[in-house]
């Protein structure tokens, strides 16, 4: 009997050990933090994204416009169809800041952009839009284009 239980002490002893060394490597790996699809214009710039998203481009004069709520609503509702489009949301509320996106696109009041991947803007609106209506204008991108053919073929 005592040696039965001496060769469970052990296993139980070698699994708990086990079980702490995981949990040690666990806190030890980096974990990469998710894309975060909305950003402050604050933070980034356009070139931060050329050739690698597309930005959709949101002003107002101030985060309480109710065209720039409407529109963060519209968007934030469908981020899924953003993000199949590598779209990237940057917001911008504060004309006294300056930042480089609004000195660059030069909005007055409330504004959405579209831009391309490679940087050409591909429509400017003065109220807000729906997803679907900023999919629609991304998808018929000649670039956009080809990347849904090239994923299609991928599946085949």
């Amino acid at each position: 009997m005592n040696k039965h239980f001496r060769l469970f002490a052990v296993v139980t002893l070698g699994l708990w050990a086990g079980i702490g060394a995981a949990q040690g490597a666990e806190q030890d790996v980096t974990v990469p933090k998710p894309f975060e699809m909305i950003r402050s214009a604050a933070e980034t710039t356009l070139d931060d994204w050329i050739w690698l998203r597309r930005p959709i481009v949101v002003f107002a004069d101030n985060a309480a416009d109710p065209r720039f709520v409407q529109q963060m609503a519209l968007l934030t509702e469908r981020l899924d169809a953003l993000e199949e489009r590598d779209v990237v949301v940057i917001t911008d509320t504060d004309p006294a800041a300056r930042t480089a996106v609004r000195q660059k696109l030069r909005p007055r009041g409330f504004a959405l952009t579209i831009i391309a991947k490679d940087g050409t803007i591909i429509a400017r609106k003065p109220s807000p839009w729906s997803v679907r209506e900023i999919t629609r204008s991304i998808d018929k991108q000649p670039l956009r284009q080809q990347e849904v053919r090239e994923r299609r073929d991928a599946l085949r």
